[in-house]
């Protein structure tokens, strides 16, 4: 089926591939731009594009690399508050060596 594409679907979205603006012969002469050579203008518009199809994929990098940050910082501090509990622990059970020992001592 070879059917000429509409503008909502076109034939293909190359466009290098696309054929280019013509004016018609029922609109003003003035009312439409000069043609001129697009080829700067369609390698733009593909790096453009291309760079717009992979924003989403550079905003989950940067979303997972924070996500990744978050985690280490909530793992470090787990880590800290640990630390802080063993050294009370074990200031504690220093403090009851060295009271056992001086009743020890006394007695």
């Amino acid at each position: 089926m070879n059917t000429a594409g509409t503008i909502d679907r076109p034939l293909t979205h190359d466009p290098q591939k696309q054929a280019p603006m013509t004016s018609s012969t029922s609109e003003p002469s003035g009312s439409v731009t000069p043609v001129f050579s697009s080829t700067g203008a369609n390698v733009s518009r593909q790096n453009r594009t291309r760079e717009m199809q992979l924003i989403p994929e550079a905003l989950a990098r940067a979303h997972m690399h924070d996500r990744l940050r978050e985690a280490e910082a909530e793992r470090q501090a787990l880590r800290l508050i640990a630390a802080r509990r063993m050294q009370r622990r074990a200031e504690r059970v220093s403090l009851r060596a060295r009271r056992a020992l001086a009743m020890a001592v006394m007695h």
